[in-house]
C-alpha cells in the first residue's frame, strides 16, 4: 500500500483543469454524432474514431484543459436523430487519454446507470492511463427515455440528488480509503468495498457537475471542483453576477470552485458572413423536430425546469445552433473579445464548439488562438 501511495501526485500538478491559467479551454460533445449541432449541415461531425481522435489531438496541440464527452444512449429523433450514434464516455476517455499528452480528459457518468464501484475503478484506470489528467463529470440523468431503456426507475428530482450524494461519497471513499468498508444507504449497499490501485491524483481526481436547479447548484459547489453552467448573455455585468453567485454559494460551504461554460463559435471573415452562415445551418437546415423532442423532455415537471410557451422556440434554436451554449457569431477578433469578456466576468474555463467541428477547431488553432495568447488569456497567473 505504501508503494501504491508513493505513485500518487498532487492533482494541482497533474491535472490541467486545476491549473492557474487565466482562461482554460476545452471541447464539448466530440464523442457524439453531429457534435453540438442539430442540423443537416455538410461538414458536421461524423462520429468515427479517427474523427474524434483528430479533434482531441488538435485540442492537445493547444494544451486545452478539458475534453468533455456527453453520456448519451439514444438520439433525439426527428429527421437526423442528432447525437444518436456516439461513443460511451468511459471507454472514449480511456482511448482519448492514450491518444493525448497534455489535455485534461473527462468521463461523464450517470449515477443510476453506472454503479459506483465500477465507476470508481474505471476512473482510476483512466487516471493511470492519462497520468493524472482525468476528470469525472457527474450527471443525475434528466432524459427519462434513456433511464427507462436500462429498466431503471426515473427518480424524482430530489431523490436524484440524494442518490448523487450517496454515489459520490462511495466513490470518494473507494478512491481515498485503504481499508475495505461496508455501506448501507437508501440507494446502495456495499459489502467490503475495495479499490486498488488508487488513482494517480491525490487526494482524488477532479470532479465536475452541471447542476442548475437550486438543489443542483448546492450539490455542485458542495461536492465538486468544476461547475459547468450555461450563460445566456455575453454582457459583462450579467456574466459576473452569474459567476459570483456560484462562488458565494461555494464560500458558504467553505469551499472554492472553478466555473466553466460553453460557447458555440460561428466565425467568418466578416460578421455578416458569420451571421449568414448561422441563419443557413440553423433556420434553413436545422432539425427543429429533433429539437422539439429534446425540449419536451427537458421541460418535464420532474426536471424542475419552468419553460413557458414563449421560451420553447428560442430554446429549440439554442440547442440546434450549439447545444444551448452561448452563440458567438462574428470575426475572430469578436470571438477573442467575447472570450475576454467571459474571463473578466470571472469564468475560469470555456468549452468551445463549432458547427463544423474539425474545420472550425483547425481555423481556431491557426488564426484565433494566437490572438488569444496575445491578449494574455492563456497566461498562467
Amino acid at each position: 500500500m505504501q508503494t501504491m501511495r508513493a505513485r500518487q501526485k498532487d492533482r494541482t500538478q497533474t491535472n490541467p483543469a486545476l491549473s492557474t491559467r487565466r482562461l482554460k479551454l476545452g471541447t464539448f460533445q466530440t464523442n457524439l454524432d453531429s457534435g453540438c449541432v442539430m442540423s443537416d449541415l455538410d461538414g458536421r461531425l461524423d462520429i468515427t474514431w479517427p474523427n474524434t481522435v483528430a479533434l482531441a489531438k488538435l485540442a492537445d496541440e493547444m494544451e486545452f484543459e478539458a475534453l468533455v464527452p456527453v453520456a448519451r444512449w439514444m438520439g433525439w429523433g426527428g429527421k437526423l436523430n442528432p447525437q444518436g450514434p456516439g461513443f460511451e464516455a468511459y471507454t472514449w476517455a480511456a482511448g482519448i487519454s492514450a491518444s493525448t499528452a497534455r489535455t485534461g480528459v473527462v468521463s461523464t457518468s450517470h449515477i443510476t446507470i453506472n454503479h459506483p464501484i465500477i465507476s470508481a475503478k474505471q476512473s482510476a484506470v483512466i487516471d493511470h492511463i492519462s497520468n493524472g489528467r482525468f476528470i469525472l463529470n457527474v450527471v443525475t440523468g434528466w432524459v427519462q427515455p434513456e433511464i427507462e431503456m436500462f429498466n431503471q426507475p426515473f427518480l424524482s428530482h430530489e431523490d436524484r440528488y440524494a442518490c448523487a450524494e450517496e454515489w459520490l461519497a462511495i466513490i470518494k471513499r473507494l478512491w481515498t480509503e485503504d481499508e475495505s468498508f461496508d455501506h448501507e444507504g437508501k440507494f446502495y449497499k456495499i459489502k467490503k468495498g475495495y479499490l486498488a490501485p488508487k488513482p494517480i491524483q491525490y487526494p482524488h481526481p477532479a470532479i465536475m457537475n452541471a447542476g442548475a436547479s437550486e438543489l443542483g447548484r448546492h450539490y455542485a459547489v458542495k461536492h465538486c471542483d468544476l461547475v459547468f453552467t450555461v450563460i445566456r448573455t455575453g454582457g459583462l455585468e450579467e456574466c459576473r453576477a452569474h459567476v459570483q453567485a456560484y462562488h458565494k454559494l461555494a464560500a458558504d460551504y467553505g469551499r472554492s470552485i472553478k466555473v466553466w461554460t460553453l460557447i458555440n463559435i460561428v466565425q467568418g471573415e466578416t460578421e455578416k458572413e458569420a451571421r449568414d452562415f448561422y441563419n443557413d445551418y440553423v433556420h434553413q437546415r436545422g432539425d427543429w423536430e429533433a429539437a422539439r423532442n429534446m425540449v419536451e423532455i427537458f421541460s418535464l415537471e420532474t426536471n424542475k425546469r419552468n419553460v413557458p410557451p414563449e421560451r420553447i422556440k428560442p430554446l429549440q434554436e439554442a440547442f440546434i445552433q450549439g447545444w444551448g451554449g452561448l452563440p458567438v457569431v462574428g470575426t475572430r477578433e469578436q470571438v477573442v473579445d467575447a472570450l475576454s469578456t467571459l474571463s473578466k466576468a470571472g469564468v475560469d474555463g470555456v468549452l468551445v464548439a463549432f458547427p463544423r467541428y474539425e474545420e472550425g477547431l483547425r481555423d481556431f488553432r491557426d488564426r484565433t488562438y494566437p490572438l488569444l495568447k496575445q491578449a494574455g488569456l492563456r497566461d498562467f497567473v
